[in-house]
């Protein structure tokens, strides 16, 4: 019988650098008994990743031992097949999207959207908060007109019927939206030709996102942010390039305190998209900076 802790201690050895500065977290209930199961589940709690993540990690590392006779303690799991993603081409698909969505603006209205659009940023989100429905639908609708003629990708943030009436190129949801969506809701959505988007905070929400086949992962928040309370923990770039190998069959969109100064960094994991909210609306000149980002990008 292997030594589990021995086994728990040689992924650290090997892998606590890459994630380091998370507070270890503690060790879940085990669902199994299998011993690389059981030091995964040690070491990713040590590194500080919370219970439904350490729990999909370790099932990953133990279907990849069992797949390949080998208990690989160097490797970091990133193959989609050991956490039970669709297979390509996948059953379920949202309609697709470029891979590389570029500079990725989350804007509060629709004066910004066409701001931006117009200043030549490839792909732009409204996000607009508001309990009035009137309101939402003039916004929406607003905010499509706006870019017609630009070439900007224009996804709305959450309203989604809204959206589909209005015409937009494509939708954007949290895991809480996408949970509360029934299956006929779900349909209806993937009937109207909508690319969907979905924001994920970690691997159990990227395995939740491929279960029904978004147009694009959005993974974060890579930086604090105060934009929005947030239940999870900034991931930090280390976390962020494995997801991305993860989820590397996917265009993907990196979110959360991005700052110019951080984009170089962030774009060494391999995503084709950074998205930011500040480093637009608070810039002193927002089409300046739009241009610097978009030469960040390139």
């Amino acid at each position: 019988m292997p030594d589990t802790a021995a086994l728990a201690q040689a992924i650290l050895a090997h892998h606590a650098d890459t994630f380091a500065g998370f507070t270890p977290e503690p060790v879940p209930a085990p669902t199994s008994q299998d011993p690389t199961y059981l030091a995964a589940l040690q070491a990713c709690s040590a590194l500080g990743f919370i219970a439904h993540d350490t729990e999909c990690l370790a099932r990953a590392w133990q279907a990849r031992a069992q797949r390949t006779g080998v208990m690989d303690a160097a490797h970091w799991p990133d193959e989609p097949r050991d956490f039970g993603l669709q297979p390509a081409p996948r059953v379920r698909q949202f309609a697709p999207c470029p891979e590389r969505l570029g500079l990725y603006a989350v804007l509060p209205d629709a004066a910004w959207v066409g701001r931006m659009a117009r200043a030549g940023v490839p792909t732009v989100q409204l996000r607009f908060k508001s309990e009035d429905s009137e309101a939402i639908a003039r916004e929406v609708r607003a905010a499509v007109q706006a870019v017609q003629d630009t070439g900007a990708l224009l996804f709305i943030n959450d309203h989604w019927r809204t959206a589909i009436d209005a015409g937009a190129y494509g939708i954007h949801l949290g895991q809480e939206d996408l949970d509360a969506l029934s299956a006929d809701e779900l349909q209806t959505l993937h009937r109207s030709g909508l690319r969907l988007g979905v924001s994920t905070h970690g691997y159990a929400e990227m395995v939740r996102a491929d279960a029904v086949g978004p147009s694009y992962v959005a993974m974060g928040a890579v930086f604090p942010t105060t934009l929005k309370k947030m239940t999870t923990a900034p991931q930090g770039v280390g976390r962020l390039g494995v997801y991305a190998r993860l989820m590397r069959h996917y265009p993907q969109v990196a979110i959360g305190g991005i700052s110019a100064e951080q984009f170089p960094q962030v774009l060494t994991t391999g995503v084709g998209s950074v998205a930011v909210v500040r480093a637009l609306v608070n810039a002193p000149d927002p089409e300046s900076s739009a241009d610097k980002l978009m030469a960040l990008m390139r």
